[in-house]
């Protein structure tokens, strides 16, 4: 009778944005037990942090670069873990934020190991959109909430209800097609803005938000006029947050409908 050998396996946990503030008991449990984990965070203090939990640690930063695509380097990720895992070793993927939001690789590598027979799965953490949320108090149930990475905004045609929050994601390396850069210059984010322009009044108040890796960091919140996007300093992790513009309208037909039911 033919057993199954396959004993490795894959845990993609999330560790949180701000360092020790987010982790889950069940996400530090599974760093401390596992034999490998390998790290994909942004800062190398949170990483010296993650050996504390668990001294095997192979940290995923360094297949980036600057100029080398992006689906590269994430395909590297994927092959880099799952060579553990086909080795019969429990791992886990402890990504910064939550490992499945704006992460190409924790979804492709659970998917790949699946295929292949091994046990994979995610847990969740708390990601850069629910310290946003908290940060500018917005309940994305009030009058709803779109989101969008940037480049994808501009690279295909989305339909946008100005009577919601928009949020848009990576706006620090908007309109890059190569996947490759770093940062974009002000001359993508121009055509970024001329674009909401279509949708906003120039004037319109909007955030730039950036969520603190380490607790000593500012949390920052800049609140500026929408024309002034194109001129102003963001990086590869900032998002912008567009209140709302105008009021939700009623659809009275539907509201008229309902009443009949009443």
């Amino acid at each position: 009778m033919e057993t199954n050998t396959k004993t490795g396996s894959i845990v993609c946990v999330g560790i949180g944005m701000t360092l020790g503030s987010h982790i889950a008991p069940l996400c530090r449990s599974y760093i401390e037990q596992a034999d490998v984990v390998f790290c994909g965070v942004s800062n190398a203090i949170v990483e010296l942090w993650v050996k504390e939990m668990n001294p095997n640690v192979h940290s995923l930063q360094i297949y980036y670069q600057e100029g080398k695509d992006r689906r590269v380097t994430y395909r590297e990720m994927v092959e880099a873990m799952m060579a553990e895992v086909r080795a019969g070793k429990n791992v886990v993927g402890a990504f910064y934020g939550h490992p499945g939001v704006f992460a190409w690789a924790p979804h492709k590598v659970i998917e790949t190991a699946r295929s292949e027979g091994f046990e994979a799965h995610m847990e969740p953490g708390i990601s850069a959109e629910d310290c946003l949320f908290a940060d500018l108090g917005i309940d994305p149930g009030k009058s709803g909430c779109q989101h969008f990475e940037a480049s994808q905004f501009m690279f295909y045609q989305r339909r946008v209800d100005p009577s919601a929050y928009l949020i848009l994601w990576q706006v620090g390396i908007a309109g890059d097609r190569s996947a490759a850069r770093f940062t974009t210059d002000n001359a993508y984010r121009q055509v970024l803005l001329e674009l909401l322009l279509e949708i906003y009044p120039a004037d319109h108040q909007v955030a730039l938000y950036e969520a603190p890796t380490l607790p000593i960091d500012p949390t920052r919140i800049d609140w500026i006029p929408l024309k002034d996007f194109a001129r102003v300093e963001v990086n590869q992790h900032t998002t912008m947050a567009i209140p709302p513009s105008v009021k939700m309208t009623k659809n009275q037909a539907v509201l008229e409908r309902l009443a009949e039911l009443d």
